[in-house]
């Protein structure tokens, strides 16, 4: 499996964990210094991260990938998200990887996308 592939699968893991509230999952994948950015967030740690961004129970239903490109120690990704009431919304997000490891998050807010 290529570097490309590994990174991938970890995305995708990734969302499925959150799916699951599986903070434990996502923890073994963030760099000791992970930061989070989104139009909330300016470059928030590894703890506040976890909460802020993992609320209990988790809050969708579903998360589709729709779009998922990696370049080198980047990817970009486009996903649309249903809330557990229904609504829908799609964000991109951009990672950064180190080692292996998720080194950064940032997230840009989309629009309500309930064209489903």
């Amino acid at each position: 499996m290529s570097v490309t592939d590994d990174r991938e699968q970890m995305i995708r893991a990734l969302f499925a964990a959150y799916l699951e509230g599986r903070k434990d999952i996502v923890s073994a994948m963030l760099s000791d210094d992970f930061t989070f950015s989104s139009p909330r967030d300016d470059h928030i740690g590894r703890e506040a991260y976890f909460d802020r961004c993992w609320p209990e129970p988790p809050p969708f239903r579903s998360i589709e990938i729709e779009y998922l490109t990696i370049s080198g120690d980047e990817a970009a990704i486009r996903y649309r998200a249903v809330k557990n009431d229904g609504s829908a919304f799609r964000n991109m997000e951009s990672f950064r990887f180190k080692g292996g490891k998720i080194v950064s998050v940032d997230v840009y807010f989309g629009r309500e996308a309930n064209d489903r």
